[in-house]
């Protein structure tokens, strides 16, 4: 499979602050991405990624990420999906991931995957040798537990049931493992029905948490893009009158019904024990490696 390649001087980079999933450090190894997700931010003109659905890898990109671990002062937490999905159809041949995901190992930092595709189970394995040292958090995308929806606004990607599946693997692992249920699409996903199978699904599924959006975010390049593919989509529904009713030119395009969807999806995620608070999910998943010492008290 060819693949293009692009440049790059570094790729694991130190994040400002670690309070989006206690990640420290963010490592993007492709560009580009051809999920086609309708609602995707990455594809924004402020990220100026040409020709952003053809995917391309970074180039010499395990010699560098080996180089930047080794460089690291302090170990911590390395993200990755970010701006482009980890497991694209390019990482089942060329295993960019898998092999960058060893280095993580083999340098003892943690891991954190955002990811759609059922892909990540062929690296369990290395999650799991992961795990047995530092934090380790898979983030699956399920915006929907409908698969005829997400087949139209995610064309290209594992189908929710799939993902779901995942999730339950990974649980039995013993893996911390959950769902980001972001963006919730204005019109098309923000209702109580959908909200609520989510929640159940994933409950079903053994997800640790929950991370939920009720709404989404629009702004140039993407917002044309989107609203020229929801007329195609969902033809007769006039969605693009509706969302420029609701948002005009705004950036964040907060469901409608957000405050009562949320108090919903709260109280569902206390009856199943799910976390779905940020500091809540960050603090679960780093408990087993904090270390606590004897005061002379205690001996």
């Amino acid at each position: 499979m060819d693949i293009s390649c692009v440049p790059a001087k570094t790729i694991v980079t130190k994040t400002k602050d670690s309070r989006w999933f206690g990640v420290d450090y963010n490592m993007n190894i492709y560009r580009g991405c051809c999920h086609g997700c309708v609602y995707c931010d990455s594809r924004s003109e402020c990220y100026q990624i040409q020709d952003f659905d053809q995917v391309k890898a970074k180039k010499d990109a395990l010699v560098i990420i080996r180089n930047d671990l080794r460089r690291k002062v302090k170990t911590g937490v390395v993200g990755t999906g970010s701006m482009s999905d980890p497991y694209n159809p390019f990482e089942k041949e060329l295993k960019l991931t898998r092999h960058a995901m060893e280095l993580v190992d083999a340098y003892g930092f943690g891991m954190a995957v955002a990811t759609k595709s059922a892909l990540m189970l062929r690296d369990m394995d290395i999650l799991e040798s992961i795990k047995d040292h530092s934090p380790v958090l898979c983030k699956v995308t399920v915006t929907t537990a409908d698969d005829a929806l997400a087949k139209k606004i995610e064309p290209n990607v594992s189908s929710p049931s799939q993902r779901l599946d995942m999730i339950a693997r990974l649980s039995e692992k013993g893996i911390f493992t959950g769902i980001l249920l972001m963006p919730v699409l204005p019109f098309l996903e923000d209702n109580k029905e959908n909200i609520m199978s989510v929640v159940r699904c994933a409950h079903q599924a053994g997800a640790r948490f929950i991370y939920a959006v009720m709404g989404m975010t629009l702004r140039g390049n993407q917002r044309e893009w989107y609203f020229d593919r929801l007329e195609e989509l969902f033809p007769g529904q006039r969605l693009r009158e509706r969302y420029l009713k609701a948002y005009g030119g705004r950036y964040e395009c907060a469901s409608p019904g957000a405050r009562e969807l949320w108090k919903m999806f709260e109280e569902e995620c206390q009856k199943y024990g799910i976390l779905y608070k940020m500091d809540d999910i960050i603090h679960a998943s780093r408990r087993p490696y904090e270390t606590t010492q004897l005061s002379l008290f205690d001996l």
